[in-house]
């Protein structure tokens, strides 16, 4: 094994020991970020957005699951009008994906390891025309369910067919859970990513040994991912992992693209205070990257 080991850390895959803390952070020297997912519309934003105000709490990213195609154009303007009055990111996903195309196989159980990623060459095209009309309406954050797609749209930000402000973040549900898997999809060209939800502390802390980007770290989830909430590890995900963004609220909802309703929408930020009470009472020192306007859902 002490030969394999050697050749991983030739090449940026090191062992980490117990006691790993990480030194990286945001470029505003911030180490946490709290984002809230699932908010599916501009009502359940708005009200969220209010909410945390009145709880003067600071929600860094919102993030849209059910796709970009299922909103209007008029949502999609007043979502990013929100992000861009109150400071925060605003990410929406891509659309198409197998799960709301004609495949059978995903919804059954050995089929649904192929997951959210893209069926074909033309779901390809539906999901890169998807995201093309997102941006032209001034979103600068992205969702991401198939390795493929990033590939693709890369390409085209390199080559400037995208804004070079445009941000990619790739969903748990691409199924990153191991710092070789991480590193691949950082050099394609991934801004964040969000690694599958049940991780233990170590294996968060090998990822973020090879990678530099943010990671974005579920600290609860809902009931069809398990519905498990990792409260009292938060403090540990800052120490490991940062930066990090701290998805939260995720109890909340059934499942990935549910419909979050206003009422709930207060109800996630409940649960965010809730994590930064623990971040507060076990570690003090984390610094959290400040409330500022945000450059990723506002028109170049």
């Amino acid at each position: 094994m002490n030969n394999t080991k050697e050749f991983l850390k030739q090449i940026g895959i090191d062992e980490v020991d117990s006691g790993f803390v990480s030194d990286k952070r945001f470029e505003d020297g911030g180490q946490f970020r709290f984002e809230v997912p699932g908010i599916q519309s501009p009502k359940t934003m708005k009200a969220l957005l209010n909410e945390a105000e009145r709880q003067n709490l600071v929600i860094h990213r919102v993030t849209q699951t059910k796709g970009i195609m299922l909103l209007s154009d008029e949502e999609i303007d007043e979502m990013v009008g929100l992000a861009k009055e109150y400071g925060c990111e605003l990410f929406l996903s891509v659309g198409p994906r197998a799960t709301y195309d004609t495949s059978a196989t995903v919804h059954t159980k050995e089929g649904s390891r192929i997951g959210y990623r893209l069926r074909g060459y033309d779901n390809l095209v539906y999901a890169i025309e998807d995201v093309k009309r997102a941006v032209s309406l001034g979103v600068r954050g992205i969702l991401l369910y198939d390795e493929g797609l990033l590939y693709v749209l890369n390409q085209m930000r390199e080559n400037d067919e995208l804004p070079k402000s445009l941000h990619f973040k790739m969903s748990a549900h691409a199924g990153c859970g191991n710092p070789a898997s991480a590193k691949v999809l950082e050099s394609m060209g991934l801004n964040s990513i969000n690694p599958v939800r049940d991780l233990q502390i170590p294996m968060l802390a090998s990822i973020r040994n090879a990678i530099d980007i943010p990671i974005d770290l579920h600290t609860e989830n809902p009931k069809s991912t398990g519905g498990f909430i990792r409260h009292y590890e938060v403090p540990k995900f800052i120490e490991v992992a940062s930066p990090v963004y701290l998805k939260t609220g995720g109890s909340v909802a059934a499942n990935h693209n549910w419909d979050t309703t206003e009422k709930e929408a207060v109800a996630r930020i409940k649960q965010v205070k809730l994590v930064e009470r623990m971040i507060k009472q076990y570690l003090p020192e984390a610094v959290m990257s400040p409330k500022k306007s945000s450059n990723l859902a506002i028109p170049e």
